[in-house]
C-alpha cells in the first residue's frame, strides 16, 4: 500500500515540473531577468581547535626472519667493450749501482770516494767502498802533508726464514807527518832543523771486522732484534798497539707501529799496549720508550754504565712539541754517557799526539733545548746546551825544545756552555746553501784554558744536483778560531 502512495507522489511532482517548463516558453531566447541578487551568509559558529597527538612508540624488539629463495634468471646482453684508459704516472726514482765522488782543494789536495754494488740479487748484497784524501803543502811548510786511505767490503745475506746476516771488513791507513818545528825554532830563536819525510812520518793502520745478525723482514709481533760483534786492530809506527771488541744486543718492540720500546746492551773492551799495558772496559744498559703524538713526541730512558765496578746512571730524555705545525718545533732533553779516550779516538781527533797515552773515560752529562723547523723552505736548527764533563781530554806540547813537536794528553774537569745553529736554504731546484756555527764557552777546574780545543767553529757550503740525480757539485768552507796552547 505504501509503495502505491510513493508512485502517486512521484507522478504529481513530474506533472508540476512539466507545467513550469511549458509556462516559460514565452521568454525571449538569450535573455535572463534577475529578480533579486543572491547573497550567501553563513551563520556564526564556534572554532574548535584540534591538536594532533602522536601515537605511542612501539619499543618492543621484534625479530624478523626473511627467506630468500635463490633463483637463476637468464639475462641476455651484448658483450661489453673494454677500452683501456691511459693514465700518466710518475717515473720511479732512478737506482744506481754505484757512485763516484771527486774533489780538490788547496794546498794540493785531492778527495776521492767510490762505492759500487757488485751484486743484483735480492737475497744477497755485496758492495765495495774506496776512499782517498790527501794534501801536500811542503812547498810552504816543510813536511806539512797527510794522506788518508780506506778500503771496505760489506755484504748482507737475507734468509727465507726472515733473518739476515751482515758482515764487513775494512782497512784504514792514516799517514801524517810531524811539522811546525821550524816555526817553534823561530819563536825560540834556536837553530833550525830539517828532516826527511820518513824521519817525521807517523802511520796509523787499522783493521776492522764486523758481523751482525738481525731480522731482515718485519716480524708478526713488530719485534726487531740485532746481535753484533765488532773488532778492530790498531798499530802505529812507534810499536803502539790497541785492540777493541764491542758486543751489542738490541731489541725493539713497536706499539701501534709508531711507539718503540727499546733495550740496548753493550760491552766495550779496549786493550792498549806500549811500554806498559792498559785496559778500559765499559758496560752499558740502555732502555728507552718513545711516544709519538700528533703534536708532540716524548722519549724517556736511561743509560746505566759500569767501569771498574763503578756504576753511573745517565739520563736519556727528550721532549718536543709543534708550536706551529711544520714551522716551529721546540725541544728539550738530557743525555749522558761514558766516552772513551783511547788511542783510536784520540789519534782521530789529534794525530800529532805521542802514542804513549793514558786511556780514560770522559764522563759527561748534557742538558739542552732549542727550536727547529722550516720557514719558507729553509730548514733550521738552533740550540743551547750545558755539559758537565769529567776527564775532558786536552792537548799540550810535550817539550817546546823538542826537535819534533808532539802533544801529550792531559785531563781536566770542565763545564761547557754550547750555542749552535744550522740552516739549509734551497735557492732553486737542485741548488742549496748550508751553514752552521758552534760557540763553546769553557770553564775548567785546574787548567787555565782548554788547550787545543776550538771555541768557535763555522762552516758554509753550497751543493748543486742535476735534475736527473746523476751528479752533484759541492763546495765547503770550514773556519775555526785559533786554539789556545801552552808552551
Amino acid at each position: 500500500m505504501r509503495w502505491i502512495n510513493s508512485i502517486i507522489i512521484i507522478a504529481i511532482l513530474a506533472l508540476g515540473s512539466w507545467s513550469t517548463l511549458l509556462a516559460q516558453g514565452d521568454l525571449p531566447s538569450g535573455q535572463v531577468d534577475i529578480v533579486k541578487s543572491f547573497e550567501a551568509r553563513l551563520a556564526e559558529a564556534n572554532r574548535v581547535e584540534v591538536k594532533p597527538v602522536l601515537p605511542a612508540l612501539d619499543t618492543s624488539t621484534r625479530r624478523l626472519q626473511y627467506t630468500v629463495v635463490p633463483k637463476d634468471i637468464a639475462v641476455e646482453y651484448l658483450p661489453p667493450k673494454i677500452r683501456p684508459l691511459a693514465f700518466r704516472t710518475e717515473q720511479p726514482p732512478a737506482v744506481y749501482d754505484g757512485y763516484l765522488r771527486l774533489g780538490g782543494g788547496l794546498p794540493s789536495a785531492f778527495y776521492g770516494e767510490f762505492s759500487y754494488d757488485l751484486t743484483k740479487n735480492e737475497a744477497f748484497d755485496l758492495g765495495v767502498d774506496l776512499f782517498r784524501h790527501s794534501a801536500n803543502n811542503t812547498n810552504q811548510v816543510e813536511n806539512q802533508r797527510f794522506n788518508n786511505t780506506k778500503l771496505g767490503l760489506d755484504g748482507t745475506y737475507y734468509f727465507e726464514q726472515g733473518f739476515a746476516v751482515q758482515g764487513n771488513v775494512g782497512y784504514h791507513n792514516r799517514g801524517i807527518y810531524y811539522y811546525g818545528y821550524n816555526e817553534i825554532n823561530d819563536e825560540l830563536d834556536t837553530a833550525k832543523y830539517t828532516f826527511e819525510p820518513d824521519q817525521v812520518m807517523q802511520r796509523f793502520s787499522t783493521v776492522d771486522l764486523g758481523l751482525d745478525l738481525f731480522n731482515g723482514q718485519r716480524t708478526v709481533g713488530d719485534f726487531n732484534y740485532r746481535a753484533g760483534v765488532d773488532l778492530y786492530l790498531l798499530n802505529d809506527e812507534y810499536a803502539a798497539r790497541e785492540n777493541g771488541l764491542l758486543l751489542t744486543i738490541e731489541a725493539t718492540k713497536w706499539f701501534a707501529e709508531q711507539h718503540p720500546l727499546s733495550v740496548v746492551l753493550r760491552t766495550d773492551f779496549t786493550a792498549y799496549k806500549d811500554t806498559t799495558k792498559q785496559s778500559l772496559n765499559n758496560f752499558h744498559l740502555e732502555p728507552s720508550y718513545t711516544y709519538h703524538g700528533d703534536m708532540f713526541q716524548v722519549k724517556v730512558g736511561l743509560n746505566l754504565t759500569s767501569n771498574n765496578d763503578k756504576y753511573s746512571i745517565f739520563p736519556d730524555i727528550e721532549a718536543s712539541a709543534n708550536i706551529i705545525e711544520g714551522v716551529v718545533t721546540a725541544f728539550v732533553g738530557a743525555t749522558g754517557n761514558l766516552r772513551k779516550n783511547n788511542l783510536r779516538s784520540l789519534s782521530e781527533y789529534n794525530p800529532f799526539i805521542r802514542t804513549r797515552v793514558r786511556i780514560r773515560n770522559t764522563r759527561f752529562t748534557e742538558y739542552y733545548g732549542g727550536v727547529r723547523g722550516n720557514i719558507i723552505g729553509a730548514t733550521y736548527n738552533a740550540q743551547i746546551g750545558y755539559t758537565q764533563a769529567d776527564n775532558l781530554a786536552l792537548f799540550q806540547l810535550n817539550d817546546p825544545f823538542d826537535s819534533i813537536p808532539r802533544f801529550n794528553v792531559l785531563y781536566d774537569t770542565a763545564n761547557i756552555v754550547t750555542i749552535k745553529g744550522s740552516i739549509i736554504l734551497p735557492l732553486f731546484e737542485g741548488l742549496e746553501l748550508t751553514g752552521s756555527i758552534t760557540q763553546n764557552i769553557f770553564s775548567l777546574e785546574r787548567e787555565e784554558k782548554p788547550w787545543h780545543l776550538p771555541s768557535t767553529t763555522i762552516s758554509a757550503g753550497a751543493r748543486y744536483t742535476n735534475p736527473e740525480q746523476q751528479f752533484s757539485l759541492r763546495a765547503d768552507l770550514f773556519l775555526e778560531n785559533g786554539v789556545p796552547y801552552r808552551t
